[in-house]
């Protein structure tokens, strides 16, 4: 089923690319005076490492920058904003990553903004839909300093996978419908349920259920019917197998997913 093309407006005056602003607000904070300063890895090994994977399959702009991605930040800190040495190398599974050396920034108008040092990694998820699940190996590397940060079994498509009978483009009024995190092996947190029907001007959350990787929706006996927009979200922490050359690791695996509905009697 193709998405309608008032239901396409409707969704982004309300909530835009999910992916795209979970980016922007990992990459911008305070700085001093908004001084730059480069630094080796061996110097930034105080801070801390935040890795962000983001899945993000968007009815919207399947495509979108940055909706399927892994960064890795350093955190800023008071003092110069860092910016990385030109001899920093950093690789995802043994594929070069690309580097933002970061450095002090103007976004948003803020003349003492830092931007973060980090790396970032646009992973096929085709590719990955298809291949086992594996850990994911980022290891940045200078004269100084090697930095590894290995999360296991990192490297998995998400999904949202529709169980019992039917299919998840036709669902019934009054009737409960079960959806599957996977990996199964996988438990994230609380799942968001958003529902927003074509031309409505504000999305619906529905009451859900959970039990493990299973979530379970009702859908209201007052739904319209029409078509709608279904939308399930749920993050949960890595697990960090090794982390080296920095204080700490620490961040969050995002998946969120559309489904184009037609709510029938």
């Amino acid at each position: 089923m193709s998405l309608p093309v008032s239901l396409l407006l409707s969704r982004w005056n309300v909530g835009g690319i999910r992916a795209l602003g979970a980016l922007v607000s990992l990459s911008l904070a305070g700085c001093s005076g908004g001084e730059t300063k480069v630094m080796s890895l061996a110097e930034l090994s105080g801070r801390t490492l935040t890795y962000a994977l983001t899945d993000v399959d968007d009815e919207e702009t399947p495509d979108a920058q940055g909706a399927h991605r892994f960064t890795v930040s350093y955190s800023v800190v008071d003092g110069p904003c860092s910016r990385f040495a030109d001899d920093v190398t950093a690789t995802l599974n043994g594929q070069p990553m690309t580097l933002v050396p970061g450095g002090a920034s103007d976004v948003g108008g803020r003349a003492d903004a830092c931007e973060n040092s980090r790396a970032y990694f646009n992973y096929d998820p085709g590719a990955w839909s298809r291949e086992p699940v594996g850990d994911i190996t980022v290891q940045l590397q200078d004269a100084t300093q090697t930095v590894r940060l290995v999360l296991q079994g990192a490297k998995a498509k998400r999904r949202f996978a529709f169980q019992g009978e039917g299919t998840p483009d036709k669902l019934r009024v009054g009737q409960t419908y079960t959806f599957l995190w996977e990996p199964a092996s996988e438990v994230p947190g609380p799942v968001s349920v958003v529902l927003m029907r074509e031309g409505g001007r504000a999305p619906g959350t529905l009451t859900a259920t959970q039990e493990g990787g299973k979530v379970g929706i009702t859908i209201p006996t007052t739904t319209p019917q029409a078509n709608h927009l279904l939308s399930l979200e749920a993050s949960l922490a890595g697990i960090v197998r090794e982390c080296s050359g920095v204080a700490s690791c620490d961040g969050t695996v995002f998946h969120s997913e559309d489904f184009v509905i037609a709510v029938v009697p």
